[in-house]
């Protein structure tokens, strides 16, 4: 977690399709490491002191307006200083052409100037998102990754269990592959976990006693996704070893959760024999993730139905 990550600006001018008004260096050779943006209102007032040099500058309508009203004297002098600090770019909005003293202090401080015809807001919708994802904390996780109704599921288990022929009736069944055998996981905020695949293995699942085999060749490209919030973990175990040491929770109302990255996902362990239809039991679980968070639990309305109010029960605190 106190790993820090960058992204080259050479890859967000290609991704977020930006104009190159003025590149001093070479763009892969720029990095930028903060999520967040600046829009220069107090540091063009000359208030500097909390300015933080990491952060790509925006310059929309406002800030344009604002440097049109100076002379070109104090124009440059206002640049200067802040582009003194080395910010990682400038980005003109609305498809606005920088001043003769932006360009020139753009040169002096080797700063790339970019331009996009978005407005303001519908740009910055788009960039911190972006970068909140591109700089997000990240691990790998063996297993398989599918998108279920709408529901991510992160099926883990060991080797052999069966989570790649799971995912495969899964395709078959209408439902969509985004990572087979290593998931990228990253933090996009404290509620959200999105999965990918490496890009080197994406698409492709290997079925033991088969093979590699491309999904997005055989089922379509409708049958796979390039990335996937995940909702819930969904752990295949050995019926036997499963059966010895663990007591089955034949009602579900015992929540189980774990944590990656400091989020907290619901847990379930699905034990494996011959005969059971996991792809099933899977999309039973997608469904039923849905409904608890529309609020139905069937457990509990169970409970309800012999006359047990489960908040008052003592599985209620131990959850």
């Amino acid at each position: 977690m106190s790993d820090s990550f960058t992204v080259s600006l050479n890859k967000i001018i290609k991704d977020l399709s930006l104009k190159v008004l003025l590149s001093p260096v070479d763009p892969s050779q720029v990095l930028v490491s903060s999520s967040d943006v600046s829009f220069p209102g107090l540091e063009l007032a000359g208030f500097l002191d909390f300015f933080d040099k990491s952060k790509i500058l925006i310059f929309g309508s406002a800030e344009h307006t604002y440097l049109d009203r100076l002379s070109p004297k104090k124009r440059l002098e206002i640049i200067d200083k802040l582009l003194s600090f080395g910010p990682p770019a400038i980005i003109m909005t609305h498809g606005i052409t920088p001043h003769k003293e932006m360009v020139d202090s753009a040169k002096k401080n080797f700063i790339h100037i970019l331009s996009t015809s978005d407005k303001t807001s519908v740009f910055v919708a788009s960039l911190v998102p972006y970068l909140n994802l591109q700089l997000a904390p990240r691990i790998s996780r063996h297993g398989v990754l599918v998108e279920v109704c709408g529901e991510g599921l992160l099926i883990t288990g060991d080797s052999g269990i069966g989570k790649s022929e799971t995912a495969v009736e899964l395709i078959k069944r209408g439902h969509r592959l985004i990572a087979d055998d290593a998931v990228e996981i990253r933090k996009v905020s404290n509620k959200t976990l999105i999965g990918s695949s490496p890009s080197n293995i994406r698409y492709f699942v290997e079925l033991r006693g088969i093979g590699i085999v491309n999904t997005r060749s055989i089922f379509g490209t409708g049958s796979v996704k390039g990335t996937g919030k995940i909702d819930v973990v969904v752990q295949l175990e050995d019926w036997e070893d499963w059966s010895q040491s663990k007591i089955c929770d034949r009602i579900g109302i015992n929540s189980e959760y774990i944590d990656i990255l400091g989020n907290k996902l619901p847990f379930l362990r699905i034990p494996v024999k011959p005969g059971r239809n996991l792809a099933v039991i899977v999309e039973i679980i997608a469904i039923n993730s849905r409904q608890k968070k529309m609020g139905q639990n069937a457990a509990k309305e169970l409970l309800l139905n012999f006359g047990i109010n489960y908040e008052q029960t003592n599985l209620s605190k131990q959850n």
